[in-house]
C-alpha cells in the first residue's frame, strides 16, 4: 500500500511539472518532440517587405480558442491572426486565395502549424474570409507587408 501511495504521489508531481513547448524570449523557438528533438532550435526567418511566398495553409479555431499563443496573447479564433514556425511575431501578411481572388491581412502571433507539409495556420476568421474553410488545406499566396 505504501508503494502505491508513493507511486501515486510521484505521478502527481510529474503531472504538475511544466514542459514549455515554446520559448518566447528572443528570436528562438523550441520544437515539440513529435516534430523534432526538443533540443532543436530554429532562428526566426528573415523577411523583407514585398517578398511573396506560396505556403500550404490550414486553419485552427475552437480547440485553441481562449488558450495562450506562443507570443503570450490569448488566441481568439475571430481575429485575423496566424501561426508560422519561424516568421517574426508581429509580421503582417497578406494571404490571397487565387482561386476566388479573396485576400486577408493577418498578423503572426503564434507558432505552428505542427503538421508535416503545412506552412501557415490561419485563424478561423481569416480562413473564412478567404474561403479556406471548405478546402481545409490549400496552397495560398502570402505577401509580407512588414511589421
Amino acid at each position: 500500500m505504501l508503494r502505491f501511495r508513493l507511486l501515486f504521489l510521484l505521478l502527481l508531481i510529474v503531472g504538475c511539472s511544466s514542459n514549455t513547448m515554446y520559448e518566447t524570449k528572443g528570436a528562438y523557438k523550441r520544437t515539440h518532440k513529435k516534430f523534432g528533438s526538443s533540443e532543436d532550435v530554429k532562428k526566426e526567418m528573415k523577411v523583407k517587405k514585398g517578398e511573396v511566398y506560396y505556403f500550404v495553409c490550414s486553419f485552427y479555431g475552437k480547440k485553441f480558442h481562449g488558450k495562450q499563443t506562443a507570443n503570450g496573447e490569448i488566441f481568439d479564433m475571430n481575429k485575423l491572426t496566424c501561426a508560422h514556425k519561424s516568421l517574426p511575431f508581429g509580421t503582417l501578411l497578406k494571404v490571397t486565395n487565387e482561386d476566388n481572388g479573396n485576400s486577408v491581412v493577418v498578423r503572426v502571433n503564434d507558432r505552428g502549424p505542427f503538421v508535416q507539409g503545412r506552412d501557415l495556420d490561419l485563424s478561423y476568421a481569416a480562413a473564412k474570409k478567404i474561403g479556406l474553410i471548405g478546402a481545409g488545406v490549400k496552397k495560398l499566396k502570402v505577401e509580407v507587408l512588414g511589421k
